[in-house]
This record gives structure tokens, C-alpha cells and sequence, in this order.
């Protein structure tokens, strides 16, 4: 019976736990002898700090967003690319090592740069002979990933591939995936008949999407969007929105059905949201048009102007109206075709990314690398 250890980090809902579930569902699903075992360091250490540092986070970025955004570049973005955290290894290198001791795994899969760091370190001590693999969850490489010492790589895309070769990372261990999104999302349903109007899908949580609603207040009587807002647990905006009474916007409750959500994206033709890296590769995946409301300090600015680079995304001007600039996109047939030339790109980039080879490439890697261990 083979384990696999998947180390995200904290407990709260982030991209980097849907990404750990999304890949332990792939490999469930076609090798169900596999024990898949989320585990954060942090928590394992100690619940009441882990608990204060998720509180503290959240209050830090929703108060005093730009001094979490220089902090962040100082200490995890810089343009060295690497940087060496003795006080994490002194905290936290002995439970991580102790982890391992106790759940003896046949892999291990780090979906956020704190444990692969903390791996990383442990691999050139010669203390872990596991083999690991780091699957980055935005669309760039923070400097808190550890890179010397982790055995594979899933990137994102072409740019993070370079990235990482240019910090010494081998060619052969490098394997372009895309980010890992729930399968669900790849289903393909019958498609459904366009009428005039356009449907947009607006997504945001709970945090950042309070600078959006002005465009919504101001939208026409007669309009040829239609809006359906992801509210997810946040009960005020939710009321919010229905205050509005305009009929061609429909708040939604949280849904947790994947199934629902792709029912959602097959009727979108566009979708506004912040540049989170899960939600963004959903939508890649399902082909829409993105536009960018706001971004979260940090990762997902960095995010934002990789993606713009990209031509993934286009930027909201929220000064603007918001109907007006929806439909000069999809009226405007070279932007329209911009953005699909520059979509196909991505997919063509990622194709080794769809569940069935993922879930192969992870069964090949651990079976390969247990091999050479046995040897």
C-alpha cells in the first residue's frame, strides 16, 4: 500500500488545498490502493499558532493591504530568487522530519513553498530520501520554494519552466501541467444556445470584491449582461446585491458542488474575477474570456501582471462602466482573437496537464524513484 503526503499550508480554504485535493482525486480515482494524506507543518506543530497566524493574515491583508505587499516582495519575491530562512529551519525542520519518520510515505507533494522549503533543506542534509515534488499554485515561482534537493517540478506554464531552469533546476524534472483543478471542470456538456445577451460569471470570496459593487449600482435598466455573482459565505454582500433589484443580476449562496460550478461556467461567455491561480486556470481550462476586478496584495499582483503579460486577462478599469467594456471586448474581433490565440497557446503548453496523465506521470515518477531507492 503506498502513501502519499500532500503538505499545503495552513488549515483555512486556499488554492493551495483545492490543488492537493484535485490531485489526490485524480489519483484516487484510478489507483484506490493509494492512501492520499493532507498534512500542514504548522498545525502539526502547534494549532493555537497556526490558528493566530491564519487570523493574523487575514486581518494584515484586508487592513493594511500595501504593507503586506512590501513585506511579501522583501521577503518572498526578490530579485534574487532564492533566500535562506535559518529561523523556519530552527522552528520547524525537526517536526517536518519527524512527520516523515512517523507516516512513512512513498512520496510527498508540497502545494505551498513553506514545506518545500523545509524539504528542500532536509534533502541536502541527507535526512529524506522521499522523493518530492513541488506543484506551484500561481504563475510564478516565490522565493520560498525550495528548488535544490526536490526531485520534480509541475509548473504552470512555459515562463515558470524558464524560471526555474534559470535557478538550476534540470530540464528532465521539469514537467509543464497547468495548475491541477477539480476534473469536474474538464467535463464537456452540450452546448448551450447564446441568446443576445451575454452571461458573466463574477467571482471573488469573501475578501476584495466590496470595490465592485459601484459598477453594479450603476448598471442600465435595459442591459445586455447578465450577471451571476459567486457571493460564497459572505452573507453582506450577498444581501448587498439583492438590495440592488436590478433583474439582470443574480447573487448566489456558496456552492461547494463542482458539478454546479461547471454547470455555471458552461453557460458563462465570460467571467470576472480576481487572478487567483485556481479560479484562473478553471477558467482557462473552460475557455473564457477573464477580466480582472482587483487583485490581493502579493501574489496575486504578481499574478496579475504575468497574466497581462500573457494576454490571458484584461484588466477592469472600475472607472469606467462596466457593460461598455464587456462588449467592446466581444465586438472588438482583434481583441476577441487576440485573447483566443493567446488561450490556445497556454492550452497547447499544458497539455500534459489533463488528470488522466498527471495521475500517471505522479504513478511513473514514485514508481521510477522507489526503484533507484531500492537499488
Amino acid at each position: 500500500m503506498k502513501k502519499i503526503l500532500f503538505f499545503p499550508l495552513l488549515r483555512m480554504p486556499s488554492g493551495h488545498h483545492q490543488v492537493a485535493d484535485s490531485l489526490a482525486s485524480y489519483l484516487q480515482t484510478r489507483n484506490p490502493e493509494i492512501i492520499c494524506k493532507k498534512i500542514d507543518v504548522l498545525s502539526s506543530w502547534n494549532p493555537v499558532v497556526e490558528s493566530v497566524v491564519t487570523k493574523t493574515y487575514l486581518e494584515w491583508i484586508y487592513h493594511f493591504p500595501k504593507s503586506y505587499a512590501w513585506v511579501y516582495k522583501q521577503m518572498a519575491h526578490t530579485s534574487r530568487g532564492y533566500r535562506n530562512y535559518r529561523y523556519y529551519e530552527i522552528l520547524f525542520l525537526k517536526k517536518m522530519k519527524e512527520i516523515i519518520e512517523e507516516e512513512k510515505p512513498s512520496l510527498i507533494i508540497c502545494t505551498h513553498g513553506f514545506p518545500s522549503y523545509l524539504l528542500s533543506r532536509l534533502k541536502l542534509l541527507n535526512q529524506c530520501q522521499i522523493p518530492v515534488i513541488n506543484v506551484y499554485t500561481d504563475f510564478f515561482v516565490n522565493d520560498v520554494w525550495g528548488k535544490e534537493g526536490i526531485d520534480f517540478h509541475f509548473a504552470p506554464c512555459h515562463s515558470v519552466k524558464e524560471e526555474l531552469l534559470n535557478n538550476g533546476v534540470s530540464e528532465k524534472n521539469i514537467f509543464i501541467t497547468g495548475i491541477p483543478t477539480s476534473e469536474k471542470f474538464n467535463e464537456l456538456l452540450p452546448p448551450i444556445e447564446k441568446g443576445a445577451k451575454f452571461t458573466v460569471l463574477v467571482s471573488g470570496g469573501s475578501v476584495g470584491l466590496g470595490n465592485i459593487l459601484k459598477p453594479f449600482r450603476d448598471q442600465r435598466s435595459k442591459s445586455k449582461v447578465e450577471y451571476f455573482i459567486l457571493c460564497g459565505k459572505n452573507k453582506k454582500l450577498y444581501q448587498q446585491i439583492a438590495k440592488l433589484h436590478c433583474e439582470n443580476i443574480h447573487p448566489l449562496p456558496y456552492i461547494s458542488s463542482k458539478e454546479q460550478m461547471n454547470e455555471l461556467y458552461n453557460k458563462a461567455d465570460a467571467i470576472i474575477t480576481k487572478p487567483g491561480g485556481v479560479t484562473i486556470s478553471e477558467a482557462l481550462k473552460k475557455r473564457l474570456p477573464i477580466f480582472i476586478h482587483s487583485a490581493l496584495p502579493g501574489q496575486e499582483e504578481i499574478n496579475l501582471q504575468l497574466l497581462k503579460e500573457l494576454k490571458l486577462v484584461l484588466e477592469l478599469d472600475l472607472k469606467q462602466p462596466l457593460e461598455e467594456q464587456i462588449e467592446n471586448f466581444f465586438n472588438n474581433q482583434m481583441l476577441y482573437q487576440n485573447f483566443k490565440n493567446s488561450l490556445q497557446t497556454y492550452l497547447n503548453e499544458t497539455k500534459a496537464g489533463k488528470p488522466d496523465d498527471i495521475s500517471d506521470l505522479i504513478h511513473c515518477l514514485m514508481e521510477d524513484t522507489v526503484q533507484v531507492l531500492d537499488e
